[in-house]
């Protein structure tokens, strides 16, 4: 099979990736695992594709090289051990895998059953690439902190999470407010968002601020403004959750977020819970939720771009940028017009 492939990513991943080929995943030999081969697709990006990758030594303790990025997949299932009986052969299925040695930027993968969930009936496999991470994500960190009514406030809501988590925020009966660039202040409209906060012209906190206490949940995808975790001592409920999704990288990020894990109240710190987020386990009952969501239309993908297989570099490029609407997919497996 052909698969990008990364053995260093000094100076960025995107300029040590190298279409290889490798031999075809094989399945577990172990009686109890229930795996599956699988045909990609089609396969979204994610920050932490490359973030975990650009560690540089730390990176290298997570993952063996030579590696295969990615995450996000949809695409068919081909073989499966015998103790698989959920999904059947031929079957489009969509998911995530763990970050890996193996990951998703190649033609096969093999993938834990449970980590799979069928594609719903008429649904384009580009999209169903898009749920595993950003969407899951994007559940996870509101679905179990809310109840119809609450407000709920996202920092940063035109990327991939944030794109979700408006929508997915609305079907759970949620009033949302979020925060973006001028350029995407329509599209965030346009998911659902009742109120949005332009904060190339506005100041994010002192705007939450002056609503007084009125949220029920924070979620913050972008990790700035610094002081946004204090700052929601005025604007989040008394025991209303912060929850931290995405940070950029850097010794001052990395300041901010020990920060605010770590100093009390007393010292200065925020009052409000906090929590690193980080996706872990199985998540089937989420993914099979997301999908009744997406074939009801409740919830719709947004898609920055579309990349074909050998353009994963420039796809890289994109989402590095740092100013996409949505997912960006890599289109592994070429589809008819």
């Amino acid at each position: 099979m052909k698969a990008w492939q990364y053995t260093t990513a000094t100076g960025g991943l995107e300029k040590n990736l190298k279409l290889t080929t490798l031999p075809l995943p094989t399945l577990s030999p172990v009686h109890s695992a229930a795996e599956v081969l699988i045909q990609v697709l089609s396969a979204a990006l994610n920050p932490a594709d490359y973030k975990l990758p650009e560690l540089g030594l730390v990176s290298h303790a997570i993952i063996r090289t030579p590696a295969v990025p990615g995450m996000d997949f949809c695409g068919r299932v081909v073989k499966a051990t015998s103790t698989v009986d959920s999904l059947r052969i031929g079957e489009l299925v969509f998911g995530r895998i763990d970050a890996s040695q193996h990951g998703t930027l190649a033609e096969y993968i093999a993938a834990p059953a449970r980590m799979c969930t069928p594609l719903p009936t008429g649904v384009d496999p580009d999209i169903g690439a898009t749920l595993g991470v950003a969407g899951l994500t994007a559940y996870k960190v509101i679905a179990p902190h809310v109840k119809p009514g609450d407000k709920v406030f996202i920092n940063g809501g035109s990327g991939g999470t944030g794109t979700f988590g408006i929508q997915i925020a609305k079907a759970l009966g949620c009033q949302v407010t979020v925060s973006c660039s001028t350029g995407k202040v329509a599209l965030c409209r346009s998911l659902g968002a009742d109120e949005v906060i332009d904060y190339t012209t506005t100041d994010v906190e002192q705007a939450l601020k002056e609503g007084g206490l009125a949220f029920a949940l924070c979620v913050d995808n972008v990790g700035s403004p610094a002081g946004l975790y204090k700052a929601a001592d005025a604007f989040l409920l008394p025991g209303a959750k912060f929850v931290q999704v995405g940070v950029a990288m850097g010794w001052a990020s990395a300041k901010t977020l020990v920060s605010r894990w770590i100093t009390p109240a007393v010292l200065g710190g925020g009052k409000r819970p906090y929590e690193l987020f980080s996706l872990r386990g199985q998540m089937q009952a989420e993914q099979e939720q997301l999908a009744k969501w997406v074939a009801e239309g409740k919830v719709k993908p947004v898609v920055e771009q579309v990349f074909a297989f050998g353009e994963a570099p420039q796809a890289f490029e994109k989402l590095k940028g740092g100013r996409c609407a949505g997912k960006v997919v890599v289109r592994v497996v070429k589809r008819e017009a």
